[in-house]
């Protein structure tokens, strides 16, 4: 697990310190290679073979080729028997090494034989060109910027700002659909010019010609498939491939633990690597003290049950320098409420392990978020008469005040209202969007309303294009995985356990588990308005039957609650006083929502997080601004 960054000019000086505003992702080792027309730079996080044969950048025997590369391969064995039969030797025990004659053997078809998360480039010598790839589903970040023959590629966007030429413009477009989706889809960044490499891609570069990027993989669902096995067959062959998937993922030369939130997926991944570690595992779990957010009493219930050597974190209402950190990391707006406490659990973690696993994925490939329900549910409402939903059911229900704990009824029935009314253009990602049309025409000037289309959901339709399913849950999963998750979950997985150097594993993301989960009939998933139900079956006499059929809660912390009180006066100031908020919003619409939420009127916590997150982004990446020095800000949890 490391930090990469590089160009196709030479200049050592530059890629050292693209290098060193990476250094967090890998403070073990530092490597820099300038030729060829090319630099490429390397921070090392050491898991696999500490020795001093890991260093990169790696060359291959001839030294033509050379590899900088992030990541881990956990098939890498099997992968390098294949090339010892053909005739290759090694000089390490590190997968690094397996890629770079991987790719010298197969070229870009190495990347169907690895299965693992990774961003990696190869610079060819002998013909001038460049290979970046990212991993199947999106584990490990990749920019890149591309203008006037100059390419320059990192595991960061603050690498590449490192090159004053690179504007820190931000993209109109792209702060529309972040306070939406309180994220920013691929291809695009909040940086006018640079761009994610999407998963499953990689991208050539050859001497004088533009970037190609093409796809090597896509997860499928075969819409004429005729259905030959029962659910029994499918729940076995799915313990195996979660056991095999979690298994994979403990061969590590440093300590390991796992992230524990008391859920159905962290609980599982603790019981299945107990099966398979011999000393008690290391688990890692974060409350609150308002218990409609915390899920203390589940981890510790999962803790026990497994021996584990559990490790706690109670969070207190956060602090500015914290908010400006998480930003700092992010490198662009993104608005998870579990991204906060996630960087404060990896802190945790970092103190006894180097590498953690977690429970990421689960949710998209077996149907565990409340939208999946939503959609399902909306198709009975639907049924109703228009003019009964529109002008009584729905202004009752909206005129209740907000509730102060997490999922009260009257909050999810709020909730599921506001998305119904979306245009159906959006699917089940309505629940997971925060603007309606008549929100965003008053709160964004009309300039940004010109640059994007008038479907809010264009980009989700842009996705779907590619799915082969007919099945509206086949689609739904698939806009979740390949989506949502990459540049919201994702991001904030990497982001978060990278500032602090701490690899983190995703086994429910395995490609083979995800592409088996994929021909589980949909049925199997969502029986009902029951969430992953064909996931939970499977672990019943595993889990404590309580765990198996808990309802979904997550990290997220009581951010509208705090928004109300401790952080009411930042809040107001910050988006007060901020230029990107006045450049582009109404700041009278702005004061309106922080009103209401005020007064309870309405829960506006997401709409409002969001512009925080904007606002603050804004201060750092653009103004360059800083609490305190940018070394103070980068390592303040440090």
């Amino acid at each position: 697990m490391c930090g990469i960054a590089g160009f196709n000019w030479e200049d050592r000086e530059l890629v050292g310190r693209m290098s060193e505003a990476i250094a967090h992702r890998g403070p073990d080792a530092d490597g820099l290679w300038v030729g060829s027309g090319f630099s490429l730079g390397h921070r090392r996080l050491s898991i696999i073979d500490l020795s001093a044969a890991g260093i990169q950048p790696m060359a291959n025997d001839s030294g033509h080729l050379r590899l900088i590369y992030n990541g881990e391969i956990y098939n890498f064995m099997e992968v390098r028997a294949d090339l010892e039969a053909r005739g290759y030797t090694f000089r390490s025990r590190t997968d690094s090494e397996v890629i770079l004659k991987a790719y010298e053997e197969w070229g870009p078809e190495c990347l169907r034989r690895l299965n693992g998360m990774f961003a990696f480039a190869i610079h060819d010598a002998q013909t001038g060109a460049l290979f970046i790839a990212r991993d199947r589903l999106g584990v490990k970040p990749l920019y890149y910027w591309a203008s006037d023959g100059r390419f320059a590629f990192a595991s960061e966007i603050k690498a590449l700002l490192c090159d004053p030429r690179i504007p820190r413009t931000p993209d109109v477009e792209s702060i529309f659909h972040y306070i939406g989706y309180e994220f920013v889809p691929a291809p695009r960044t909040m940086f006018d010019g640079i761009k994610k490499l999407p998963p499953s891609h990689y991208l050539v570069l050859r001497p004088g010609q533009q970037p190609e990027v093409h796809r090597y993989w896509d997860v499928t669902f075969d819409p004429d498939a005729v259905e030959e096995h029962d659910e029994a067959w499918y729940r076995e062959g799915l313990i195996a491939q979660i056991d095999a998937a979690v298994k994979k993922r403990l061969i590590s030369d440093v300590p390991l633990g796992v992230f524990l939130s008391g859920g159905t997926d962290s609980s599982a991944i603790v019981a299945f690597m107990h099966r398979h570690v011999k000393e008690p595992l290391k688990t890692f779990s974060l409350g609150y003290e308002d218990p409609t957010f915390s899920e203390l009493p589940y981890a510790r219930q999962v803790a026990q049950a497994f021996g584990t050597e559990q490790h706690e974190l109670l969070i207190e209402p956060i602090s500015i320098p914290l908010i400006e950190t998480a930003a700092w990391f992010l490198d662009e707006p993104m608005t998870d409420l579990s991204t906060i406490p996630f960087l404060l659990i990896c802190r945790k973690a970092r103190e006894r392990v180097t590498v953690c696993l977690s429970g990421e994925g689960g949710d998209e490939s077996f149907v565990g978020y409340d939208r999946f329900k939503a959609a399902k549910f909306d198709e009975l409402y639907r049924l109703l008469p228009a003019p009964l939903r529109r002008y009584l059911i729905s202004p009752i229900v909206q005129a209740l005040p907000d509730q102060r704990q997490k999922k009260g009824p009257i909050n999810i029935l709020k909730r599921f209202l506001q998305g119904s009314a979306l245009p159906a253009t959006g699917g089940h990602m309505r629940w997971q969007y925060f603007l309606d049309p008549e929100l965003s025409r008053s709160l964004f000037r009309p300039h940004v309303l010109q640059a994007v289309s008038p479907d809010p959901f264009e980009p989700v339709a842009r996705c779907l294009a590619g799915v082969q399913g007919r099945d509206r849950l086949d689609r739904e999963i698939y806009a979740d995985l390949r989506f949502t998750m990459p540049d919201s979950v994702l991001m904030k997985v990497d982001k978060m356990s990278m500032s602090i150097a701490l690899e983190v594993r995703v086994p429910f993301l395995d490609y083979e588990l995800v592409q088996f989960a994929a021909a589980i009939p949909g049925r199997y998933k969502l029986r009902g308005l029951t969430t992953k139900a064909i996931l939970r079956d499977s672990l019943k006499g595993i889990l404590p039957d309580n765990i198996v059929w808990r309802k979904k809660q997550g990290y997220s912390f009581p951010i509208k609650n705090w928004l109300r009180e401790e952080l009411k006066d930042y809040m107001t100031e910050l988006l007060n006083e901020s230029p990107i908020i006045r450049e582009h919003l109404d700041r009278e619409v702005v004061n309106r929502l922080i009103r209401e939420h005020l007064a309870r009127a309405h829960n506006h916590n997401h709409i409002l997080w969001s512009l925080m997150n904007l606002a603050v982004w804004h201060k750092l990446f653009v103004l360059e601004e800083f609490t305190g020095s940018r070394r103070d800000t980068a390592s303040a949890v440090a």
